[in-house]
């Protein structure tokens, strides 16, 4: 039993309005939502992402950016990709060390593994009729198995030489001490 084109195209808008508005909604609360775009500086800063404000602005950016690219279904693996890349930052930062589920203490990452998960799906599917990619004829170009590694690799390495660049977490204290005496 084959899946007909009429219901790959209802799961990708259906996907791509849900992702997109998700990360609409936390870029907008980065920037305008309790503490603001300071406060998700000092937020960022506080896991040891540093400089804080250029995160604050890089993750608001990429959040509303992909978000919008999501909802237009346009440049689809490349708006996910947005997606897999912050939120694998968040992963790794602020919810792995706190285990599976939200609701344990400091929330755990079933949350931004299921976004990261989606917007992958979401890089396989393409645009689907409703989308600016299929408009401008790059839908059949930017799905299947070239859509879903345009969205693992570009979030996975974007977040990975993030990281690796601006990530330096607060040393546990028994961490530290060794490191005084070796």
């Amino acid at each position: 039993m084959s899946v007909d084109a009429a219901s790959i195209d209802i799961a990708s808008l259906v996907l791509r309005v849900s992702v997109g508005g998700t990360l609409i909604a936390h870029g907008w609360n980065h920037a305008f939502g309790g503490g603001r775009i300071e406060g998700t500086a000092g937020w960022f800063e506080s896991m040891g992402l540093r400089p804080g404000r250029l995160h604050a602005l890089m993750a608001t950016g990429t959040e509303l950016g992909a978000g919008v690219l999501l909802l237009l279904g346009l440049l689809t693996p490349l708006a996910a990709a947005g997606a897999v890349g912050t939120m694998a930052v968040a992963f790794i930062t602020a919810h792995l060390r706190n285990g599976f589920f939200i609701f344990r203490p400091g929330q755990g990452y079933e949350y931004v593994l299921m976004i990261i998960l989606v917007a992958c799906a979401l890089g396989a599917l393409g645009g689907g009729a409703v989308s600016l990619d299929r408009a401008f004829g790059v839908d059949g170009d930017l799905a299947g198995w070239t859509g879903l590694a345009i969205t693992a690799l570009a979030g996975g390495l974007g977040a990975a030489a993030l990281l690796a660049v601006f990530w330096r977490p607060a040393r546990e204290p028994a961490e530290a001490a060794a490191g005084e005496t070796a």
